[in-house]
């Protein structure tokens, strides 16, 4: 917290529990009664020795317990009420923020999470969250309510002894100064910390995404050593934080042992001389109220390593909420006009600097017409798909649908007139109704039962374990290759769009599916803009255009027929491909 810009960090983080500032108020309020009822107690231990123990009033003695107990009572009811109200207000806060975290990566363009680990990301929504709970459930309120019983206790000596206060106050500075010494390591400590756990969960989530490379390339043991490592690291920096923790509290505890000590040898060498110095009482009160101060110091630094370590996850999520990634979405024209031709003028584009993909791309889609993009890997294809698409935005040129610039229109307007069936199909752990849909509440089960018929699927889904209610698993594992091509088809074809894109959709199927997915894909192409990108030349034949692309340059524009006899880059690619085949045949 040395830092202002940490402060300005802690005023944001609090800026999240204006929603809830009943909650923040009585938590407030509770740590100032906690406070009262603990040294009201040990006052009340103070007058049972110097009034009814020192006496010897048995009767008194016991009302003055009953009143202890009754006081101890309030203070267990408002312990257990501040304890939850703290930890209640933690969690409302961590809510918002984590739903504000996760609507905000959702909204980042792809470029983003071509930089980004998944894994880390996955830390800042869920293993950093939990510790900006921390602040508010052991951090932030727990310090507060020491600080209260610190200043009181202090406020309390003064008043009752100031020669027995001033044993203590000598005594504090050296406990402070070693506190702070404390915190300043553990905040480097901590960073250190959670910059290893993002560490070890990215390459955790990344391994066990990519299993079945490490498998079929016998990597379990190079992984393991390369866990080995990144483990040693994290565990290396745990153990700096028990490094400072070894040293601290002992210190502490010795500064608690040598004060009480003081305290009783310097006020019993002067009850023996004088009688008038303090009573006996107090000389209990006094150790007691000695203890109430600096076990909270301590305590106190122990809650700073959570606030610190809280701080350290809420600036790392800040930091994501700060980052200016998003594609501008300020279009404003209606969506009908999504419905027409495509036009691409003078459209440059890389995904890094210095290395451009796409060079000087002109290109019209009519509206209805069916296209082809073909090309080897590398060549730009995808890329003019995920323009179109606006999951990148162009800095020069412009892309234009009806002849206005698709940044001029909404962002959810644009996708959701232009559906993707991509070749590496994604489904989430999830039914095959909810993977169509796609949490579409919108639509039915009778209209996915009815688009399945009329694309030719539905037998397909009907003979699966539960039909549409068969839950696929994580990335749609117990489905074949074939039958997510297919779940994509009908995603694609019940969200009834303006433009079908189909980017490599049938290139790793058996002809079986091929002809099932072929038979849909002419259903769904019907009266719509289509753009079909694939390696099987033999697929695309029938396109009303074919757009060939190199080293993402447009190289020519025509239907089959006339770029084949054009003589020119596209009949060298489909002869090439073609006496690939016929090789094969005559091998097998």
């Amino acid at each position: 917290m040395k830092k202002s810009f940490n402060i300005k960090l802690f005023y944001r983080l609090l800026g999240f529990t204006k929603p809830y500032k009943l909650n923040f108020i009585f938590v407030s309020i509770s740590a100032i009664i906690i406070s009262f009822f603990s040294i009201l107690n040990q006052y009340f231990l103070k007058i049972a020795v110097d009034e009814y123990i020192t006496p010897k009033d048995y009767l008194g003695l016991i009302n003055v317990i009953i009143l202890m107990v009754a006081i101890l009572c309030f203070q267990v009811i408002f312990q257990f009420l501040f304890i939850f109200f703290t930890n209640l207000l933690g969690q409302k806060v961590v809510f918002d923020l984590r739903t504000k975290l996760f609507r905000t990566i959702i909204k980042f363009k792809m470029s983003y999470y071509d930089k980004s680990s998944v894994g880390r990301l996955v830390t800042r929504t869920v293993s950093d969250m939990e510790t900006i709970a921390s602040i508010f459930s052991q951090g932030l309120f727990m310090i507060f309510a020491d600080l209260i019983l610190m200043f009181s206790v202090l406020g309390v000596m003064v008043v009752l002894s100031i020669e027995l206060s001033l044993i203590i106050l000598v005594i504090l500075p050296f406990v402070m100064i070693a506190t702070r010494l404390f915190q300043r390591a553990m905040k480097v400590a901590f960073n250190e910390v959670r910059s290893e756990i993002a560490n070890l969960n990215s390459f955790v989530q990344e391994r066990l995404s990519g299993i079945k490379e490490i498998q079929i390339f016998n990597r379990q043991k190079i992984e393991s050593k390369n866990f080995e490592k990144i483990n040693e690291r994290h565990k290396s920096a745990w153990l700096k934080t028990v490094w400072y923790n070894s040293i601290f509290f002992p210190i502490a505890e010795i500064s608690i042992s040598v004060s009480v000590g003081l305290i009783v040898w310097y006020a019993g060498s002067n009850i023996i001389k004088l009688d008038n110095f303090v009573s006996l009482g107090t000389i209990f009160l006094f150790i007691q109220l000695s203890q109430m101060l600096f076990r909270p110091l301590r305590q106190i630094a122990d809650k700073f390593n959570t606030l610190q370590m809280g701080m350290v996850a809420a600036k790392r999520v800040f930091e994501i909420l700060d980052s200016n990634y998003y594609i501008n979405d300020n279009g404003n024209i209606n969506s009908n006009d999504l419905n027409g031709d495509i036009t691409f003028e003078n459209v440059n584009f890389s995904y890094t600097k210095n290395n451009k993909v796409l060079n000087d791309i002109n290109l019209t889609i009519k509206k209805g017409e069916k296209i082809a993009i073909v090309g080897a890997t590398g060549s730009g294809k995808s890329t003019i798909i995920k323009l179109i698409m606006r999951l990148y935005d162009i800095k020069d040129g412009e892309i234009k649908i009806n002849n206005k610039n698709i940044k001029n229109f909404k962002l959810s307007d644009l996708r959701s007139s232009i559906s993707l069936v991509n070749q590496d199909i994604f489904l989430f752990a999830d039914t095959i109704l909810k993977n169509i849909t796609l949490f579409n509440e919108e639509l039915s089960k009778k209209d996915v039962v009815k688009a399945a018929q009329n694309i030719g699927v539905w037998n397909f889904i009907n003979k699966l374990p539960g039909g549409l209610y068969y839950n696929v698993k994580e990335r749609g594992v117990m489905l074949s290759e074939g039958q997510r091509q297919i779940i994509s088809f009908l995603r694609a074809y019940v969200s009834k769009p303006n433009i079908l894109i189909l980017d490599e959709a049938t290139s790793s199927i058996d002809s079986k599916t091929e002809e099932l997915i072929q038979f849909a894909t002419n259903k769904i192409i019907q009266n719509k803009t289509s753009i079909i990108i694939a390696h099987r030349l033999s697929t695309i034949i029938t396109a009303d255009k074919i757009v060939v692309m190199k080293s993402g340059n447009i190289m020519e524009i025509g239907p089959h027929n006339d770029l084949i006899n054009n003589n020119g880059y596209y009949k060298k690619l489909y002869e090439s491909q073609f006496e690939k085949k016929e090789l094969f045949a005559e091998i097998f």
